[in-house]
């Protein structure tokens, strides 16, 4: 898998073999149109694409951002697990892309989604974003749909697992 720690400028245009099955192993023009931070990611926002709401954000690399583009499926970089991750591998709850944007600094990726099983957060709720700040304290304003220890087979003990 390709270094997400190497600088895009780094990467030019090539993968490793390992990367991607593909015949082709050159990133595509429209890849290197994007800005993407030192160490080589860039953050994605997933949208419902029906409503606008704003499910969660995650980071892409390269790598992750092409597989997206070709599978019409999120496919982002964990950071904290080093590797790409396809969203709902083991929740079930895929993101069906429809569409794919650039902000105008070239530094933000926008998807939207059909969010498959109406849950985007690992906590079992709709929505990354259930945290509003209120009276100086963050309260959470979106109800678990589902049990987070029901979705990924574990004891709930309030350390799910982030990212999937």
């Amino acid at each position: 898998m390709s270094n997400p720690n190497t600088p895009a400028s780094e990467n030019h245009n090539r993968l490793s073999t390992d990367d991607v099955n593909s015949d082709n192993h050159e990133y595509p023009v429209w890849l290197d149109e994007i800005t993407y931070t030192a160490d080589g990611l860039v953050p994605a926002i997933a949208q419902d694409k029906t409503t606008g709401e704003i499910l969660m954000m995650a980071w892409m690399n390269r790598e992750s951002l092409l597989l997206t583009a070709q599978t019409k499926t999120a496919v982002y970089f964990s950071r904290s697990r080093g590797k790409l991750w396809h969203k709902g591998e083991t929740s079930g709850h895929t993101q069906i892309v429809h569409d794919i944007h650039l902000d105008c600094d070239a530094d933000v990726i926008l998807l939207k989604v059909e969010q498959k099983g109406g849950i985007a957060c690992h906590t079992g709720r709709r929505s990354c974003f259930y945290q509003s700040l209120q009276d100086g304290h963050w309260q959470s304003v979106e109800p678990i749909l589902k049990d987070p220890s029901a979705i990924y087979n574990t004891a709930h003990d309030n350390k799910e697992p982030k990212g999937e």
